[in-house]
């Protein structure tokens, strides 16, 4: 395999068309197939290349490397099954599936290919920075992660404003609504950060705002493995003119706070508070590259033989925390 890695997208919706393709390209990889239902939508997410209605034939597409797996979260076990099958490399986005049976379903699928979940927020440059600052001493002794993601998903939303599919607060199809969607994130992300992973959680959820069948709001309360205190609220029901997107990691020599990271885009900005002085100081880091774009670099380096450090074990045993916090086990 050289490095342009030739990619096969399953699910050619919103993140598939706004932000894996694109990313795709600008890895330096090649898109050359993509599925969906719909024929349309596939074509349009990639006129240079093979556009089906029929997975077989993207797995059987001979300049197909890797898989990314876009669809709604009900499908990604059998498709990812599928991929596994054919022997092809699986990226698959989060959370793993649309309830824990079939998250277990998937990573057993999967057991003996090199596959992964999409956490993107791992790939952010600010949230790299963060885990470099944290690994090397800066912050002393971390005592805290507090993180607010949030967004406004009414339930006729589109992303293009004329399709009204608002698959993600379909309970059948997505599992669940702002805590299912958004908190998988911050929950990986924690021991991204600081090498220590959540051990306990609680969950507490609302449907205050928006008519639909699903939470449109959640706090979690939690702790790693090493004593780390972790809050978290997300939301479907905070108005994106708003402050939604922080967090902050705390220490008893230094405190981080990146603002606008938390999300699909590049940029943001990432300070540091210093706990003697209290002196802020902006940190830099990579603003122009994507957390998806850096993701697809990855996994296609680990498609050539470079580790993927996050097997599905752990992002099983993490989504197996938070739905028994969420009393879904």
């Amino acid at each position: 395999m050289d490095d342009a890695s030739g990619w096969g997208i399953v699910g050619c919706g919103w993140v598939a068309r706004e932000y894996v393709a694109p990313a795709v390209r600008a890895s330096g990889g090649r898109l050359v197939a993509a599925c969906d239902r719909d024929a349309d939508a596939a074509r349009a997410l990639a006129p240079e290349a093979l556009a089906t209605t029929d997975l077989d034939a993207l797995l059987d597409h001979p300049g197909v490397e890797a898989v990314y797996v876009a669809t709604p979260n009900h499908a990604h076990a059998d498709v990812v099954a599928a991929v596994a099958k054919a022997g092809l490399p699986v990226l698959c986005e989060k959370p793993l599936a649309a309830d824990l049976f079939e998250a277990r379903r998937l990573v057993s699928a999967a057991d003996g290919v090199l596959a992964g979940a999409g956490f993107d927020q791992r790939f952010h440059p600010a949230h790299r920075r963060i885990a470099e600052l944290v690994a090397a001493g800066d912050l002393g002794t971390v005592t805290a992660v507090r993180i607010v993601y949030g967004c406004w998903l009414p339930p006729g939303w589109s992303p293009d404003g004329r399709t009204h599919d608002n698959w993600r607060v379909d309970p059948a199809r997505s599992g669940g609504g702002a805590l299912i969607d958004l908190a998988p994130h911050g929950i990986d992300l924690v021991g991204v950060l600081l090498g220590d992973d959540l051990t306990e959680l609680t969950v507490r959820t609302q449907r205050r705002v928006h008519a639909y069948d699903v939470d449109d709001g959640a706090v979690l309360l939690g702790s790693t493995g090493g004593g780390v205190l972790v809050q978290a609220h997300v939301s479907f029901n905070t108005a994106d003119p708003l402050p939604r997107r922080r967090l902050e990691v705390v220490g008893t020599h230094a405190q981080l706070v990146a603002v606008d990271t938390m999300g699909q885009t590049a940029g943001g900005t990432l300070t540091r508070l210093d706990a003697a002085t209290g002196v802020a100081a902006d940190v830099p880091f990579d603003a122009a590259t994507g957390p998806f774009t850096a993701q697809l670099s990855a996994f296609s380096a680990a498609v050539r033989g470079a580790p993927w450090p996050w097997p599905l074990e752990r992002d099983l045993r993490l989504y197996e925390l938070l739905c028994t916090a969420a009393g879904r086990s």
